[in-house]
């Protein structure tokens, strides 16, 4: 008996002990706290700026379709490389067609706005968003994952525990609608149109929560500010 009591409080008190946590220097105090907000920060803007090109590659590879449809409501230019060309000829003509002049003069604007989006193709094409938006996203995916990683660790390594919440639960997922949205990637480039639709709404939809994130972790910088000191 007396051997049994004596391993019950031996158990008993190591049970009592409190848990030994390494020191983690630098990441207990305000520098290392401040770190994962900073670079928050400077992830939504490169969210934007990256959901931005994105949108411009988009209108890049679209702008053609809608040239196509409005050279078809082009009337027959008989062999005239532009509307003006063709109006000139049919109007310098021994006898005129006047139907045929109407016609030339109404399609006037439309060669003027086709003019205008071969224009803006040619900037987006020199401008690069392609290639751009894939390398802004495969950075944001990659740093934003870390340091969404590297918060909860900090506050464990500051208080000892974690405190789910709101912007704990956006920070998740967030995180988990930018692998979503780089998933969808291989049958993107594949042309297809449910992936592409898909990656856009997950990208959206993650633009929303890390707004969200953001308005909720401005109280918790506020008391990381207040409870903690330099370094």
């Amino acid at each position: 008996f007396f051997h049994r009591h004596t391993l019950f409080l031996l158990i008993n008190k190591q049970l009592c002990l409190p848990i030994y946590r390494p020191s983690t220097g630098i990441f207990e105090g305000r520098t290392g706290s401040l770190l994962h907000p900073i670079m928050m920060f400077g992830m939504l803007a490169l969210s934007v700026s990256t959901a931005l090109l994105g949108f411009d590659w988009r209108r890049q590879r679209t702008i053609g379709d809608e040239i196509s449809g409005l050279k078809k409501t082009l009337p027959d230019l008989a062999g005239a490389s532009s509307v003006s060309e063709a109006l000139t000829a049919a109007q310098s003509a021994e006898t005129p067609d006047a139907a045929l002049v109407s016609k030339l003069k109404a399609a006037l604007p439309i060669e003027s706005q086709i003019k205008e989006l071969q224009q803006e193709r040619k900037s987006l094409s020199e401008k690069g968003p392609r290639d751009q938006h894939f390398s802004q996203g495969a950075l944001l995916a990659f740093i934003g994952t870390c340091f969404a990683i590297e918060g909860p660790l900090n506050t464990y390594a500051r208080a000892g525990k974690l405190f789910p919440g709101p912007h704990l639960y956006a920070g998740a997922g967030l995180v988990c609608l930018w692998a979503l949205a780089v998933a969808c990637v291989p049958q993107m480039q594949k042309g297809s149109d449910v992936a592409r639709t898909v990656h856009i709404g997950a990208n959206l939809a993650g633009m929303g929560l890390f707004v969200w994130q953001v308005t909720s972790g401005i109280p918790i910088l506020l008391k990381v500010w207040e409870f903690t000191k330099w370094p």
